[in-house]
């Protein structure tokens, strides 16, 4: 029987500041409280970012709203918390980031089952003329969808 994947905080800037090379799936480490802020869909992953300490992963300036039903149980929205990958892979991300220019970035947040889960990215930078063009490219897209939507009216 194939798990339901149910899409919970999307990282749109990651695809516009970075080319994605490489996606990974983590578990990630929570509370009860925090669950349950996201099931109710309050997580952003904009600002976030994941650095890798001591053979271990972990993801910073995720924001996870308090539970309002929470009280003194709600833990802080920014607070660091660890991805669960194995030893093996958290390995290789690292020697892969050490090159210069390569970074890892959480691209969403999602329920497999009842499990959270974060998509990581293996991303290295765009420069501006990058961004300028895939921009250009968008318009040129979205001006040939408007022609051929006008075309077969």
């Amino acid at each position: 029987m194939p798990e339901s994947v149910k899409v919970i905080a999307n990282n749109k800037k990651a695809f516009h500041d970075y080319f994605i090379l490489e996606k990974y799936e983590a578990g990630i480490e929570l509370f009860g409280t925090e669950v349950k802020s996201i099931r109710m869909g309050h997580c952003s992953v904009k600002e976030a970012y994941i650095e890798i300490r001591a053979g271990e992963m972990y993801v910073d300036g995720m924001h996870i709203a308090p539970y309002e039903k929470g009280n003194i149980f709600n833990r802080d929205p920014l607070r660091r918390r660890r991805l669960l990958m194995h030893a093996s892979e958290i390995r290789k991300l690292q020697q892969k980031i050490k090159e210069k220019g390569f970074t890892l970035v959480p691209l969403q947040v999602y329920f497999k089952g009842s499990l959270v889960k974060v998509e990581v990215g293996l991303a290295k930078g765009k420069k501006l003329y990058d961004k300028r063009a895939d921009i250009a490219k968008k318009d040129i897209k979205r001006e040939a969808e408007r022609d051929f939507k006008i075309r077969n009216v």
